[in-house]
C-alpha cells in the first residue's frame, strides 16, 4: 500500500467531530476518515466555521488533519462557498491527489479539480432535489447538479442501491455501490443523562436528527399526541439558527414531548440503547445513518416504508405508510402493545445489519476506488 497518498475531503460534512446541526453526512466522515487514517492514508479534511461559531478549532481529530474555512449561514449558499475555498486550496496549495466530496450539489468544483490534475469520487447520498427545505432555486440547481456529479468526477459512489439506479436509468452510465456502516461501541454504562431528561429505561419513543420538514417530525408529534399513554416523546437535535418550521415544532403544549437540543457521542447512544422504540417518520432517506447506528445498538425500530429505509431493514422493523400520520399512529400503538415480539425483531435486525453494514469492509472499498 502507497502509505504517502494523500486525500483531501469537503462537501456534504460541517465538521468533525460533529457539533450542533450535525446531519447523516458529518457522522459519515466521522467514521469513515479515522479509518482511513488508521489504513496509513493522510486525510485532510476542510470544515465549515458558522458567525455563531465560538467553539475552539482543533488541528487535527483521530489522525485526521482539519482545516477550518469561514462561510455564511444560509442553507446551501454556505456548502458552495466553503467548497469554493477549499477547491481553490487544494488547486493552489496541492494538498492532496486524491479528493473525496460528499454531496452532488459540489459536482461543479470537480471539473476544476480534475483540470488541476486531480482525481475526484464524490459521494452521492440522496435524491436531494425532493427535499421540501429547499426553495424552487435549491431544487432546480440539484436537478443540473445531477449532469455535472454524472460527468465531471472520475467516480460517483453511491451508498443506496436507488439512487445509484436512478442515476444509471438517466445517464446510461454505471456507478458504484457503498453502503454505510453501522457499528457502534457499546455507549459507556452512564445513565446520567437519563437522570438529567427524567427519563426511564423502556419509558420513551425517541428521534434524533436535523428538524427539517423531510425527516416528518410533525408527523411524529401529531400522531404521538393521539396516543394515551405515559411513554415520553424525546427529540433530540437542534439549529443554531431555528427555521420557523423548528419554532413550530417546538410550540407544542404536550408536556410528554421533550426537546434535548443537540448531543452526540455516548449521550445520543445511551439514550437509543435505553428507548423503547427509536422513530424514523423520513419522508426522504439515502442510507440512513441514524437507523443504522440504531438497529446496530439493538433498538426496537419503527420507520416509514421508504424503500430507502426497508433496504436496511429487512422487515426487521415496524413500518408504517410514509407521510402518513394515522399509519404512524397505528405503528406506534402496535408496538405499545406487543413489547416481545418488537425485541426479538430488533435483536434480528442487529444480527442482520452487523453482518451486512461493516465499516471495515466498507473503508477497504472505499480505498480500492481510489487506488483505481
Amino acid at each position: 500500500m502507497d502509505n504517502k497518498l494523500k486525500i483531501a475531503a469537503f462537501g456534504g460534512f460541517r465538521s468533525i467531530p460533529p457539533k450542533a446541526g450535525a446531519a447523516g453526512a458529518d457522522k459519515f466522515a466521522v467514521e469513515l476518515y479515522p479509518r482511513l487514517v488508521k489504513k496509513g492514508y493522510d486525510v485532510l479534511a476542510y470544515c465549515r466555521v458558522y458567525p455563531e461559531d465560538k467553539d475552539e478549532l482543533h488541528l487535527e481529530y483521530q489522525g485526521v488533519r482539519l482545516r477550518w474555512y469561514k462561510t455564511i449561514n444560509k442553507g446551501g449558499f454556505d456548502t458552495l462557498i466553503h467548497s469554493f475555498k477549499a477547491t481553490f486550496d487544494i488547486i493552489f496549495h496541492n494538498t492532496a491527489k486524491i479528493i473525496h466530496i460528499q454531496s452532488g450539489a459540489n459536482s461543479i468544483w470537480a471539473l476544476f479539480l480534475r483540470m488541476a490534475g486531480k482525481k475526484v469520487f464524490i459521494s452521492q447520498f440522496a435524491m436531494d432535489w425532493k427535499r421540501d427545505k429547499w426553495p424552487w432555486y435549491g431544487k432546480l440547481y440539484y436537478r443540473l447538479s445531477n449532469y455535472m456529479t454524472a460527468y465531471f468526477p472520475n467516480l460517483v459512489l453511491f451508498d443506496n442501491v436507488y439512487t445509484k439506479e436512478y442515476f444509471e436509468k438517466k445517464f446510461n452510465r454505471k456507478f458504484e455501490f457503498i453502503p454505510y456502516g453501522c457499528e457502534v461501541k457499546e455507549p459507556a454504562p452512564d445513565n446520567q443523562i437519563l437522570k438529567k431528561l427524567n427519563l426511564k429505561p423502556d419509558g420513551y419513543f425517541l428521534f434524533v436528527g436535523r428538524f427539517i420538514p423531510d425527516k416528518g417530525i410533525h408527523l411524529l408529534i401529531k400522531a404521538f399526541g393521539q396516543i394515551e399513554t405515559e411513554m415520553k416523546l424525546v427529540l433530540i437535535g437542534n439549529s443554531p439558527n431555528p427555521s420557523e418550521y423548528e419554532k413550530e415544532l417546538k410550540s407544542t403544549n404536550d408536556n410528554r414531548i421533550i426537546f434535548t437540543g443537540y448531543l452526540y457521542g455516548d449521550d445520543t447512544n445511551n439514550l437509543i440503547k435505553h428507548a423503547y422504540a427509536y422513530v424514523q417518520p423520513s419522508l426522504i432517506e439515502g442510507l440512513s445513518p441514524v437507523i443504522l447506528t440504531v438497529m446496530g445498538i439493538g433498538t426496537p425500530l419503527v420507520c416509514s416504508d421508504i424503500i430507502e429505509n426497508t433496504f436496511i431493514t429487512e422487515g426487521n422493523a415496524t413500518h408504517f405508510e410514509s407521510n402518513n400520520y394515522l399509519s404512524l399512529f397505528e405503528s406506534l400503538k402496535y408496538t405499545l402493545a406487543n413489547p416481545e415480539r418488537i425485541r426479538l425483531q430488533a435483536d434480528a435486525g442487529k444480527k442482520n445489519v452487523v453482518e451486512r453494514f461493516n465499516w471495515d469492509r466498507i473503508t477497504d472499498q472505499y480505498i480500492n476506488v481510489f487506488k483505481q
